[in-house]
């Protein structure tokens, strides 16, 4: 049967990249999971095992590349991450700054390598930024750094010798507080038109991978929703 095209989602099982997977194969692609937990809806899935950063990359490049059978990736999007406070002065800032690098730079750095290896002419790659990240951090600092490498790695992968195949885009989303059932459990008070949807990020991924309105490479995207309403504002690492 013939696809509109091929992803891989990089943390694919969460409540976001779980929304992507499902979208894009209502959109009739073949979809691929990298995630520490399978995707039921996923065409296929690869779990990630290794307790290094370099076995991570070494056991998830030689997985992709035994499924790819010469195939090209339209899109590679990366949605793994997380969340943990501290400051700088806190007990727990060096454990937390780590548990953040681990769940953001590590997944992030390893969908870059996939992405130079595996995706076509004029394919995508996005990687998963944060909108605090852009200023200082100080009651989440570990968490700041970690975001703030995110957006230099897609600074860099625009980067003529970057690695990346003629004509990719990499871009960077930047939500505030995306619309998950994890955030309205532990907010259940807060203001949720402010919350980014999931589909809207889902639908946007589609968009982006089939071409259609795709910011200029580099770009930070940040993701602001009033009232409801969801808009993307570009930016660049530095601006």
């Amino acid at each position: 049967m013939s696809v509109a095209g091929r992803v891989i989602v990089y943390g694919g099982r969460g409540a976001l990249g779980s929304t992507v997977v499902s979208v894009f194969k209502k959109n009739q692609f073949w979809v691929c999971n990298i995630d520490m937990q399978e995707n039921t809806e996923a065409d296929h899935n690869i779990i990630v095992t290794g307790d290094t950063w370099t076995q991570q990359e070494e056991n998830v490049c030689a997985e992709v590349g035994s499924i790819m059978n010469n195939e090209k990736l339209d899109a590679l999007l990366c949605f793994a991450g997380g969340w943990a406070g501290g400051s700088p002065g806190s007990r727990d800032f060096i454990k937390n700054a780590e548990t953040m690098w681990r769940s953001s730079v590590w997944p992030s750095s390893i969908s870059a390598r996939l992405a130079c290896e595996h995706l076509k002419e004029g394919g995508l790659v996005v990687l998963p930024g944060a909108q605090p990240a852009v200023k200082g951090t100080p009651t989440m600092a570990g968490y700041g750094m970690a975001k703030a490498a995110v957006h230099q790695l897609v600074a860099s992968l625009t980067g003529n010798k970057s690695g990346l195949p003629a004509d990719c885009t990499s871009l960077a989303i930047l939500p505030n507080t995306l619309d998950t059932p994890m955030n309205r459990k532990w907010m259940p008070k807060a203001d949720t038109s402010t919350w980014t949807p999931l589909v809207y990020v889902a639908d946007l991924m589609v968009k982006w991978t089939s071409g259609e309105e795709r910011p200029e490479s580099g770009s930070l995207v940040s993701l602001v929703t009033q009232d409801g309403i969801t808009s993307t504002q570009p930016s660049k690492v530095g601006q």
